[in-house]
């Protein structure tokens, strides 16, 4: 009797792990399929890619990557590194200021911190559009913003902060109280505190929060379209939108844009995969 129960939860747990393999195999493929068939057509001429767009090429060529990198008013070297300069930077900034709303918000005793933490999470649930026209405005009247790197650097580091402080404020209240008392009985002050002990035990969760900011910044078409003007200032998102209208029938040229924009995250988000879901779930588990 005891054997065939056994074999019985033996069967149910099998047919669960099946099930459960088969939609991960599933949500994975819907992840893969259209990396792989981007890649593909974009070694393949639009003729060829409109008789049959599943089928690999038949004569490989770098042609539409020549078009793209020799064309006049696309300048995709340009475009990346205006990228690096406005996701690095708001990376910094969100990073900085967050860590340090974090150590006030988690590691010190004030009746306000739950009033705070909740509008910041009030604040996410606001959408970017609605704050459109007045940031617009305001950043306008500013000389030195309005024709920089800054136009789209403050709104992006504002739209990543209540999400990042909530996440690191989390992680610091697990920190254990013992460590700040004793670097207190060693007459250590709050900024000595919060640079030698919380940031380096916050490591984990910095570079998680650091990822994400800089992909989400680096695909943020919105904000680059609206506030930054200058044409050498726009970084790749907005030079793939331009693509897409330039070559609206040369879908291979579309395509080897596509791909050439997206290595870079994907690079760095399989770089640094383990990382964020360390970080992540060091945030679920202590927070």
């Amino acid at each position: 009797m005891a054997s065939r129960v056994i074999r019985k939860h033996d069967s149910l747990y099998i047919l669960i792990q099946i099930l459960k393999f088969a939609v991960l195999i599933f949500w994975a493929l819907t992840c893969i399929v259209p990396l792989l068939w981007v890649l593909i057509n974009s070694f393949k001429p639009s003729g060829e890619i409109l008789r049959n767009s599943m089928a690999f090429p038949a004569d490989p060529g770098l042609g539409n990557f020549k078009t793209i990198m020799t064309y006049p008013d696309v300048n995709l070297l340009r475009a990346f590194g205006n990228s690096i300069v406005i996701s690095g930077s708001t990376v910094i900034l969100v990073v900085v200021i967050a860590s340090m709303a974090s150590f006030a918000l988690g590691r010190f005793s004030v009746k306000a911190v739950p009033v705070i933490l909740a509008i910041l999470t009030a604040c996410l649930l606001v959408p970017s559009f609605a704050t459109v026209i007045p940031n617009f405005v305001t950043l306008s009247m500013i000389p030195f913003v309005k024709n920089s790197y800054l136009a789209a650097i403050i709104p992006q580091t504002a739209g990543n902060l209540c999400f990042s402080i909530i996440m690191m404020t989390g992680f610091m209240k697990s920190l254990p109280r013992e460590l700040d008392e004793a670097a207190l009985m060693d007459g250590a002050g709050a900024w000595t505190i919060f640079a030698r002990i919380s940031v380096p035990l916050c490591r984990s969760m910095i570079s998680t929060i650091a990822i994400m900011v800089f992909i989400w910044s680096y695909n943020d078409l919105f904000t680059s379209l609206v506030y930054i003007s200058k044409q050498t200032m726009k970084p790749v998102c907005v030079i793939l939108s331009m693509v897409s209208n330039m070559f609206g029938t040369d879908y291979g040229a579309m395509m080897a844009a596509i791909v050439v924009t997206i290595l870079p995250p994907l690079a760095l988000y399989a770089v640094a995969q383990e990382q964020v879901v360390s970080g992540l779930t060091a945030g679920a588990v202590k927070g």
